[in-house]
């Protein structure tokens, strides 16, 4: 009977225990693999404590996610964390009293937390003017330029030097044609390589205001003589048969990872699948800089998102939230993230890990993404942007720049009209979000 009773007691104790937990809603964009990790990153951070549960729920696209959070926000019901695309990041400021500031959550819960530690790119995206973070920094990714060395070699080009200048480029991309390469250079997302990195890796502005990080009413600055050179460059190169045009969002990295082109730039999270699908020698180098640009190269800037934490929430639970950002911030727990999934350790502490492990001996490549972040301290130009309702603004950008692309409008008036449309959107966000 003692046996009996201790036993009962023992099991509501541990009930009692386990209904003791606070749960933490998370809610992410990540399918597929990537979401298997987020899972498996909350279930190695419930197993550290018993007195939070982190729940990760995946809830579509990044847009989708954020439009449902902002309703269950209204509703009364939204999650702890919401991870947020960085083009984002103007729209979730603005929601005033709807996001409390990832500075004051570890501030108010007493949990160690340093900005400096953050690669300063990727730091400098989330952060306002006065050096609060506002989000915190979780899967972070950069333009790179693959190239496909077989196809080099074929064309009588050096497989193991990549060109590192827009000349030196075109000179390759020439030999390949030649070669009877019938796809040469693809892009993926046009907007975020050809405009935002390619602004701060000239150290230009993309827009006034430091980019929108210093005020709302920033305008754009993509119609200079440098981006329209640039842009029509591009343009001369599709009508010559070296650039074939795959879209606006990551489409061209199939393309590569099939054999079919033979350089593209697009993400540094394309890596795991090109690694999984190319039946060639490659090799992911730093994008291409104008050579004749005082400066370059500078740095590039980041894409990918960051965790917001949700407004209306317990003291208790923003202790939780603060816990598990922590145990995010972690070295090993970085070093895991970046090795498994492509994106970049968000410290420089776990980049030094990982070069230590031999990490990056083994996986030529798998370092350059940190290396071009950090090629040289971010400027006003180079640390990132902050544009109201950018989603519009890079659709509009990039319409405009199919036009270039496809030969039925110049270079000039394309990207005059893509600074008209997308000062009309900032205008309408500006007026939205006074006050």
């Amino acid at each position: 009977m003692i046996r009996k009773a201790l036993l009962a007691a023992l099991s509501l104790a541990a009930a009692t225990a386990v209904q003791a937990q606070t749960e933490i809603q998370f809610w992410h964009s990540m399918g597929g693999a990537l979401g298997d990790k987020v899972g498996e990153l909350a279930t190695k951070f419930n197993a550290t404590q018993n007195q939070y549960k982190v729940v990760a729920t995946y809830k579509g696209s990044y847009s989708e996610s954020m439009t449902a959070a902002i309703a269950a926000y209204r509703a009364g019901n939204a999650p702890h964390i919401l991870q947020v695309f960085e083009v984002g990041t103007a729209t979730m400021m603005a929601a005033k009293g709807a996001i409390i500031p990832v500075a004051k959550v570890m501030k108010d819960a007493d949990e160690p937390f340093d900005p400096k530690v953050y690669l300063p790119t990727v730091a400098g995206y989330y952060t306002d003017t006065k050096g609060n973070m506002l989000s915190f920094p979780f899967n972070s990714s950069t333009v790179v330029f693959y190239v496909n060395k077989d196809a080099f070699k074929k064309a009588g080009l050096d497989p193991n030097k990549a060109p590192k200048t827009w000349k030196e480029f075109l000179a390759a991309a020439d030999k390949l044609k030649a070669a009877g390469q019938s796809c040469v250079y693809t892009s993926g997302w046009p907007s975020w390589m050809h405009v935002e990195n390619f602004s701060a890796w000239h150290n230009v502005p993309i827009g006034t205001k430091e980019n929108g990080m210093a005020s709302l009413d920033s305008e754009f600055q993509i119609n200079s003589p440098l981006h329209v050179r640039h842009v029509a460059m591009l343009g001369d190169m599709a009508k010559k048969g070296l650039f074939t045009y795959a879209g606006r969002g990551n489409q061209a990295e199939a393309k590569f990872g099939s054999g079919e082109c033979a350089m593209l730039t697009s993400s540094s999270g394309a890596q795991a699948n090109i690694k999984r699908n190319a039946k060639f020698e490659w090799s992911v180098n730093f994008i291409p800089y104008h050579d004749d640009v005082k400066g370059a190269p500078q740095n590039s800037i980041i894409g990918g998102a960051s965790l917001w934490t949700m407004g209306g929430k317990t003291n208790n639970a923003y202790k939780g939230v603060a816990k598990f950002f922590a145990y995010l911030s972690r070295p090993e727990v970085q070093m895991d993230w970046h090795t498994s999934t492509g994106y970049v350790p968000i410290t420089q502490a776990a980049y030094e890990m990982t070069r230590k492990s031999g990490y990056y001996d083994k996986n030529p490549g798998a370092d350059i993404a940190v290396k071009q972040l950090t090629n040289k301290p971010p400027t006003s130009n180079s640390k990132g942007l902050r544009f109201g309702n950018f989603v519009q603004g890079r659709e509009a950008i990039e319409e405009e720049m199919e036009g270039v692309f496809s030969g039925k409008k110049d270079a000039k008036a394309a990207m005059d009209e893509a600074v008209k449309r997308g000062n009309e959107i900032l205008r309408k966000f500006e007026a939205a979000n006074k006050g």
